[in-house]
């Protein structure tokens, strides 16, 4: 989500759209603004002490508001408000009819989608999605999966459903040297290299990484795991994640590595010769986009808009079971069989390409245009 705001803000700034991103400050050494450049700044907002953690966060909407508000009053005049995640949605709900202007949400996770896969949200998350929903002038979806799979879940709402799929920044990500990357980040050049890239929290399954790699049967095989543990259960999840690699036998075979800057990322997929993505849910897959743009087989489950980004066969393949043993059947043939990698990762690269930033914030500057000019939702 970090990086859908910051490259899509960036991109909608070069287009002469005049962005201001709020957040909450988090540091007493943040400035109050940031220009990040030109048309493009951040505004740290003062809600609660630096320290709290997400599940804290509900309590300081209020006074986020408050501030978002004086802000945009005397400082920053908005013509439209545009939330990432259901937090900021409840902001922006409340913004929108205080100064009557359009409010566009994109969710990112949904309670619904994310309780079909295992993982359950409080009540109350889905009941604050709901009065999102029902207000929402414009609700953003990454893809067509994800718009069948929310008015499955949420039916039709009041506003209109747009899809605006992100992008990949090709400068950074594209297909390199693999014995580069891997002298780079100082693996062996003649071993398979699984990587997953993703936070450690039982939604993003790190732990079917860890048993596919366990299914090939292979001593020489690594697997690395670049992210940190998040949310509630992340701590929890690292620590049986730990416990499933001794229980295997695959002590030294899993490095795990802490979160890396956004665009040395690329260096990590370029060493792969497979990147998996096990995540219970989905909304649109940026790890599986990246990794195919620079070249990379990818092999995920068959969920949300993974579905779209992977053609099975074609440029990777999908697990529609989470079966362990199947993504560990998938990888053996792409690294077990270099041509056919190639093959598949060619076919990833040139999808790839037709995923921007820039056409990401062409679509939604239409949708702003659109929307300033209609007569807005009102709550149910």
């Amino acid at each position: 989500m970090n990086v859908y705001v910051r490259e899509l803000v960036s991109a909608l700034s070069q287009a002469g759209v005049d962005c201001t991103t709020y957040t909450r400050r988090t540091s007493r050494e943040q400035a109050d603004i940031v220009q990040v450049e030109p048309g493009h700044r951040v505004v740290h907002v003062d809600a609660g002490p630096c320290d709290l953690s997400k599940e804290q966060l509900p309590g300081v909407l209020q006074e986020f508001g408050d501030q978002v508000m004086g802000h945009i009053k005397n400082d920053s005049p908005a013509d439209v408000l545009h939330a990432n995640y259901f937090l900021s949605g409840l902001v922006a709900h409340r913004l929108k009819h205080e100064l009557d202007i359009p409010f566009v949400s994109t969710f990112h996770t949904l309670a619904r989608v994310k309780a079909e896969g295992g993982d359950l949200e409080p009540e109350w998350r889905d009941r604050a999605e709901h009065e999102i929903i029902s207000c929402a002038d414009a609700i953003l979806v990454s893809c067509t999966e994800e718009e069948r799979q929310f008015r499955r879940l949420y039916g039709n709402p009041q506003g209109r459903i747009e899809i605006v799929a992100p992008g990949v920044e090709h400068a950074f990500f594209a297909p390199g040297d693999r014995h580069g990357a891997r002298r780079a980040l100082d693996l062996p050049a003649d071993v398979p290299v699984l990587l997953f890239v993703g936070r450690i929290q039982p939604l993003k399954a790190p732990d079917l990484a860890v048993r596919a790699l366990a299914g090939l049967h292979r001593s020489d095989a690594l697997l690395l795991i670049v992210g940190g543990a998040s949310g509630p259960d992340g701590d929890r999840e690292m620590t049986r994640l730990n416990a499933l690699v001794d229980e295997l036998g695959l002590t030294g075979q899993v490095r795990f590595v802490s979160p890396q800057p956004h665009h040395i990322l690329s260096t990590y997929y370029r060493a792969a010769d497979v990147v998996v993505v096990p995540s219970r849910s989905e909304s649109f897959g940026l790890v599986a986009l990246e990794a195919s743009a620079c070249g990379i087989p990818v092999v995920a489950s068959g969920v949300g808009g993974l579905l779209t980004l992977i053609d099975h066969g074609e440029n990777g393949y999908l697990v529609h079971d989470r079966d362990p043993a199947m993504f560990a059947q998938y990888v053996r043939e792409i690294i077990e069989n270099p041509a056919h990698a190639a093959a598949l990762g060619a076919r990833g690269a040139e999808r790839a390409k037709s995923y921007t930033w820039g056409f990401a914030a062409a679509r939604l500057r239409r949708t702003y245009s659109d929307l300033a000019v209609r007569e807005l939702v009102a709550c149910e």
